[in-house]
């Protein structure tokens, strides 16, 4: 399954994907995750629907989309947590504390307890310090991240125009 960040939906509603006139993003979303394919995390849905747009008004309606943590993935925050608070990672001690206060912290130990693959625009900065950037928390675990133009190209995914 593909685990959505946050920035993979603003990006598309805000750019290549906008409600109004790539209505056949969202629908593939919706049909992805009712085959089990695609979803995000609760806290990315908390994220989006304190927003007043119509991407807010896309994520309330869909609470299934966006998973709760279970027993599984509470073992994965309690280590990924141990991982960013470890001085050795080089990390400034704010850019741990963000983490582990931020959405991705959720979204990384959800697809680390379950296997999933984590999409994302974000790129690594393994040599930051500042930040703790997505790709390189992925790295340490060994979840697969990727960005969601290969999720796309992965499934096979057609955005064409009906026939008129």
């Amino acid at each position: 399954m593909y685990l959505v960040d946050s920035d993979v939906f603003m990006q598309a509603k805000n750019r290549h994907y906008g409600f109004d006139f790539c209505p056949g993003f969202w629908a593939w979303l919706d049909a992805a995750h009712e085959t089990g394919r695609v979803a995000s995390v609760g806290k990315i849905g908390d994220e989006l629907r304190a927003g007043k747009d119509e991407l807010a008004a896309w994520a309330g309606d869909r609470s299934a989309f966006f998973l709760e943590p279970d027993d599984a993935v509470v073992t994965s925050l309690r280590v990924l947590s141990g991982w960013a608070i470890d001085k050795s990672t080089g990390y400034f001690l704010a850019a741990r504390n963000d983490f582990l206060a931020s959405a991705d912290y959720y979204l990384i130990a959800h697809a680390h307890a379950q296997s999933h693959v984590v999409v994302t625009h974000e790129r690594s900065q393994p040599d930051s310090k500042r930040r703790i950037k997505i790709p390189d928390a992925c790295a340490a675990f060994g979840v697969k991240c990727i960005d969601p133009f290969e999720m796309l190209r992965a499934e096979d995914v057609r955005l064409v125009l009906a026939p008129s």
